[in-house]
């Protein structure tokens, strides 16, 4: 069956010659969308505004949808093309070839790629035979109007290639009648009149020349102000005095005979990466910022438009995708670049180790370009200015790939703004871009849909969606990876008997290695990194490897410095260098993470350094954790009793904290970072570090209510203390542990873990360990629903304190026992108690404990009918414990606080405080809580207003 889609003229389709109803001109209009965007993605709104531009009727999105269920109907009734719902958009699955556009550009291409002009001049003419009129021609909208724009430049530079073809082909006599037509459409073109010029002189019209170049002078000085360019002055002259070598040919016209088209093959199987051609094709167009010379710019719809200087270079990993990415905008764009391409591979991370000399790449160029090899200069400068000035004034493409450094790249530009120049490189080559203007182009990992357009296109689309599940395990374990997951579809594309879970789990298993090739390096992942380290200093090289065997997600300098070994200053530069060879990326607030890939490549490296050399660099960078967290703790809670910890390893450097809100910043980014190194303790045996770690995040984790997380750390502490001699470590380990099963409603255990701790501190007749353990027990009791016991527990730890004589300690158990107290209905005692704690931890300057006493007022007030009191007192403990971040308790007074908000009937600040409450609740996995506010809200009347209450009317009610 042969399909066939024209849009290069009125939208049409074909089966094997005979026309496809495709309905009224609307519909055809949305499929002219999905064909110029073939074997792509596009969103609703996307197809809206290319259909209806700014102007969407009122239903345009039904009318969109009944449009598209008529068009995959009739494609797929008639030719089997599918119209395919993507997540977000659709896609229209076609054979490129199939669609004019497409096929017109892949003419265009393979005649531009041609070695012979007789052959090139016949793809020529096949591609523009293709057009039959005007794109969508009764169609008006911004993305039309751009497309209609950017297809009549390609056609017309396409009919400019092919006259100079046809020129030197010697066939000037059939040209006349196309290029009085041309010239008539586009009168100040001066390629195109220097075209029409040489095929009147060699017709034998010299005069009919001389006067189109005359009147061609007079309405270029009427019309801007300018005389005709040097290229057409030059050839003037020469018919003025009728040159012979015009008369031939082969010598044609003012450009060297030679035109190189040294382009390898776009890869064929390129998917994605539509933001970054896009952001080429601006760069080719762009007019520079700065002009060295006084010459006037050209303007975008100038000839010397798409000559403006460019260079871009493209900067990524190895493995990325960045040749990929520059051959296939190069073929897109041969119609810019009629004097031809030149490529050279620089080899600068490659497996033969010896990059190319610029020397050797500029002789191949000008050898190339026709220069006699035994004529060549030998000094360098010399074959520079040599190459320069072969290339100057000529529209070519110059792609320098794999460079390895700035120097290694500078000699190969031309000096002529006419020329574009490509350069790519896994370093990121900063010089280029400060010394030559260069614009950087990073290349990141695949996005999801372009992993799976990749998939899809080695696979086919009906494997993936038929093991779906194996396809998103694949693109997730390639982590968006071009040469990985390449190299994972390109064995199950050879294995189509195989399930696709088979690969995963090979992935799963063997990691890395499952994408080592040793047959073809180049296809290797392992092989293609390990070409990045040769440049790498041992610095470097140790600074890489480590960070693959570092605890967390990512690195911050001082954490990279303590791990390794190096001042500040030179861990910074062995970062700046990983970050500019694309091994390391540097991430919002001074972060530096690595791809999941690089970084186990890494952690193989690290494995190849000696064992002892790594152990330090692993006990550093916890110490570092260890020591800098303990300093956090103290600042957060300057009334815990100090445990210190063993001095740190030599060589470790912590991070300096100036307050309580630095530490709490320090903790939120370090929080995974902390969890690891104590995974990483663990590892290592070193217990009483353990036991240290969760010790100095409790506070943190109180605070921002990961009860989970406290739960883990105790457990390992927990461990940890039955390799340590310490009792006071062993009883804090299980009250620690016991209180955070209390927390999280795991009341047998709790109970278990508290109890054996109290044991162990009544053995060892530790009063103020059982007076903390006492505490823990009531909080258990209290959320076991027995205040009761509760409080009994609050007062034996209130006893407890006072024989001690921790007046500081004495003051939270007191806010402990009235606030059981008033759990109980007895109020007086409760708020005396309360008050009695208040005046202590103000005594004491402890603004946390003066919060939660604050907090047990609030509910004394509310529960005797002092409810604007209650709010009074409830806003001062909210004001100080947001000051410190604890959002755990932030939570909790904010539910209380919607109660007495509610009983003066302000019900919108209840809500208000009560969908607060909901969020932080449901955000700490407090899911019971969340359920009770969520009923709350439920139950609360949004027609009720505020009433008027005051705390005289309050006090009187009562």
């Amino acid at each position: 069956m042969a399909v066939e889609f024209r849009v290069l003229g009125p939208v049409e389709a074909q089966v094997d010659g005979l026309p496809v109803e495709l309905g009224h001109a609307r519909q055809r209009w949305v499929l002219a969308a999905l064909l110029v965007e073939a074997n792509r993605r596009l969103s609703t709104d996307q197809l809206l505004h290319h259909v209806w531009g700014d102007r969407v009727p009122h239903g345009g999105r039904n009318s969109l949808y009944g449009y598209l269920s008529r068009l995959r109907r009739v494609l797929h009734d008639t030719c089997e093309i599918d119209i395919v719902r993507r997540p977000g958009g659709y896609e229209l699955v076609v054979d490129q070839d199939a669609v004019d556009l497409h096929r017109f550009q892949r003419l265009l291409a393979d005649a531009r790629a041609a070695a012979d002009d007789v052959r090139a001049a016949a793809l020529f003419e096949q591609a523009l035979g293709l057009w039959r009129g005007e794109v969508c021609a009764d169609l008006s909208t911004p993305w039309v109007d751009n497309l209609r724009a950017e297809l009549d430049r390609q056609r017309l530079a396409a009919e400019l290639d092919h006259t100079d073809l046809r020129l030197r082909l010697g066939r000037h006599g059939e040209l006349l009648a196309d290029l009085v037509t041309l010239t008539t459409a586009h009168p100040l073109d001066e390629r195109l009149a220097g075209q029409f010029l040489l095929a009147l002189y060699r017709a034998g019209r010299q005069a009919d020349a001389l006067e189109h170049y005359h009147q061609l002078r007079t309405r270029l000085a009427d019309d801007l102000g300018a005389d005709p360019g040097p290229d057409l002055q030059r050839l003037h002259q020469r018919i003025l005095t009728t040159d012979p070598t015009l008369a031939n040919p082969t010598a044609g016209t003012d450009r060297p005979a030679v035109v190189p088209h040294q382009l390898p093959a776009a890869p064929g199987l390129f998917t994605g990466r539509r933001a970054e051609l896009t952001q080429l094709d601006r760069a080719l167009t762009a007019v520079p910022d700065t002009d060295p010379t006084d010459a006037p710019r050209p303007t975008s719809s100038s000839p010397e438009a798409a000559a403006t200087v460019m260079i871009s270079a493209m900067g990524g990993a190895g493995g990325i995708g960045k040749t990929w990415l520059a051959l296939t905008w190069a073929q897109r764009n041969l119609h810019h670049f009629p004097d031809g391409q030149l490529f050279v591979d620089l080899h600068g991370f490659s497996p033969t180790e010896r990059s190319v000399d610029p020397s050797d790449a500029l002789r191949a160029f000008l050898t190339t370009l026709g220069a006699a090899p035994d004529g060549l200069p030998s000094d360098p400068d010399a074959l520079a200015a040599l190459y320069r000035r072969l290339v100057a004034g000529r529209r070519m493409l110059i792609v320098l790939d794999n460079a390895a450094t700035t120097d290694q790249v500078v000699p190969l530009l031309p000096g002529t703004a006419t020329c574009t120049v490509l350069v790519t490189s896994r370093n990121r080559l900063p010089a280029l871009v400060a010394r030559h203007g260069a614009r950087p182009l990073h290349l990141d990992v695949l996005t999801d849909t372009e992993s799976r357009q990749l998939l899809v296109a080695w696979l086919g689309a009906e494997r993936v969606a038929e093991e779906e599940r194996a396809a998103t395990d694949l693109m997730e374990l390639c982590g968006g990876f071009p040469l990985a997951l390449g190299v994972v579809a390109a064995r199950a594309a050879a294995e189509p008997h195989l399930p696709l879970a088979d690969t995963v789990a090979e992935l799963r298993e063997y990691g890395l290695d499952a994408l080592d090739d040793v047959g073809d390096p180049g296809a290797s992942l392992p092989a293609v990194l390990s070409w990045s380290l040769r440049r790498l200093n041992d610095d470097q090289r140790a600074a890489f490897a480590l960070l693959g065997v570092a605890p967390g997600p990512d690195t911050g300098l001082p954490a990279a410095a303590a791990l390794t070994g190096l001042p500040e200053r030179q861990a910074l530069a062995a970062l700046r260098t990983l970050v500019d060879d694309s091994l390391l990326d540097r991430t919002p607030g001074g972060r530096y993470a690595m791809h999941d890939l690089i970084r186990a490549y890494a952690a193989g490296v690290a494995h190849t350094l000696a064992e002892p050399i790594r152990q330090a660099a692993l006990e550093r960078v916890v110490d570092f954790y260890l020591h800098t967290a303990h300093a956090a703790r103290n600042l957060m809670d300057p009334h815990a009793p100090r445990i210190t910890p063993d001095p740190p390893t030599p060589r470790t450097t912590t991070h300096p904290l100036p307050d309580d809100p630095a530490a709490l910043a320090w903790f939120d980014v370090e929080h995974p970072h902390l969890l690891a190194a104590q995974h990483a303790a663990a590892t290592q045996r070193r217990h009483g570090t353990v036991w240290h770690l969760a010790w100095n995040l409790t506070i943190y984790h109180y605070r921002r209510g990961h009860l989970h997380d406290d739960l883990a750390v105790w457990q390992a502490a927990l461990d940890a203390t039955a390799h340590l001699p310490d009792p006071v470590m062993s009883a804090n380990a299980h009250r620690y542990t016991g209180f955070a099963h209390a927390l999280l409603e795991q009341h047998e255990e709790a109970a278990a873990h508290l109890n054996h701790a109290l044991a162990l501190a009544e053995h060892h007749h530790d009063r103020d360990q059982q007076a903390a353990v006492h505490q823990a027990l009531a909080t258990a009791w209290e959320l076991r629903g027995d205040d009761r016991q509760a409080l009994a527990h609050a007062e034996h730890a209130l006893a407890l304190y006072r024989i001690v004589g921790n007046t500081e300690r004495e003051a939270r158990a007191l806010n402990g026992v009235g606030w059981f107290a008033a759990r109980l209905n007895d109020y007086d005692t409760a708020r005396e108690h309360c008050q009695a704690a208040l005046a202590l931890h103000r005594h004491h300057r402890n603004s946390d404990g003066e919060a939660a006493t604050l907090d047990s007022l609030g509910y004394i007030d509310h529960q005797t009918g002092l409810h604007n009191q209650a709010i009074h007192h409830y806003n001062q403990a909210l004001a100080l414990i947001r000051a410190y971040g604890n959002t755990f308790e932030v939570a909790g007074i904010l539910d209380r606080l919607g109660d007495p908000y509610t009983a003066v009937g302000h019900h919108d600040r209840a809500r208000a405080a009560w969908q607060e409450a909901l969020r932080l609740y449901r955000e700490q996995g407090r899911d019971t809580d969340a359920e009770r506010v969520q009923r709350q809200l439920d139950d609360l009347d949004p027609r009720q207003e505020p009433v008027g209450h005051s705390d005289a009317t309050d006090a009187a009610e009562h």
